[in-house]
């Protein structure tokens, strides 16, 4: 933090332990939090999980008084933390080392309290994607399935419009969700919309980044990845 004064939140690479009794899903977890180090990788995947491990994050003390600390707005206050760095524009950074060793114990508050579970992590994401997404762009979100409903029914209480939900299950398409048409991949390629990409599935979210690049989208420009 000394030699980067520009960084505003800076944390490390994370082992959670007992290993023996670690599941799958946590796992992938770490693995996906140590992928994340520099600025524009924390940056990229923000709104698909919190990015920094807590217990081992340094912050600028004024800087946290300035943007309003801790605050219990019923989801994960850590979360809610960084999403308003992120949208302040402050810089995220990581020391590309393990530096600490966190008890994955099922009394932490991530198992056992209501305000970490997936639907609370929906709504700080929807809450946050209508303070990001012009008011003068319709959306489409990628994802017909249940992370995609979920997330589509709290975008639209948070007075976002959506115009449509695209998937790749050709049983689904042509097919309505929530009152909305769903469509194939290929009706973005005219489309200005943003797209929010909602699919769950290991290894999705990488194919479908691919994909939406490949139409010529930019990521945080045209669309993000919330799943």
């Amino acid at each position: 933090m000394e030699r980067h004064p520009q960084l505003s939140v800076c944390g490390c690479l994370v082992r959670f332990f007992p290993r023996n009794s670690l599941l799958g899903g946590l796992l992938r977890y770490e693995e996906w939090l140590n992928s994340l180090v520099s600025h524009e990788d924390i940056e990229r995947d923000i709104f698909v999980e919190s990015p920094m491990p807590h217990p081992g994050v340094v912050m600028r003390a004024s800087e946290l008084r300035a943007i309003g600390g801790y605050e219990d707005r019923g989801w994960p206050e850590d979360y809610d933390l960084w999403l308003r760095y992120y949208l302040a524009g402050k810089l995220f950074g990581k020391v590309a080392q393990t530096l600490i060793f966190q008890r994955a114990g099922t009394g932490r508050l991530t198992f056992s309290d209501p305000r970490y579970s997936v639907e609370n992590f929906l709504r700080a994401k929807a809450h946050y994607l209508a303070r990001l997404i012009s008011a003068r762009r319709n959306i489409v979100v990628w994802g017909a399935g249940m992370t995609g409903r979920r997330l589509s029914k709290h975008l639209l209480r948070e007075g976002l419009q959506i115009e449509a939900v695209v998937d790749i299950d050709p049983r689904k398409i042509g097919r309505a969700m929530r009152g909305l048409p769903i469509v194939p991949p290929h009706y973005l390629e005219r489309k200005d919309a943003f797209v929010v990409t909602a699919v769950s599935s290991l290894g999705a979210r990488g194919l479908i980044r691919e994909r939406l690049k490949a139409m010529g989208k930019r990521e945080g420009e045209d669309f993000v990845c919330a799943a």
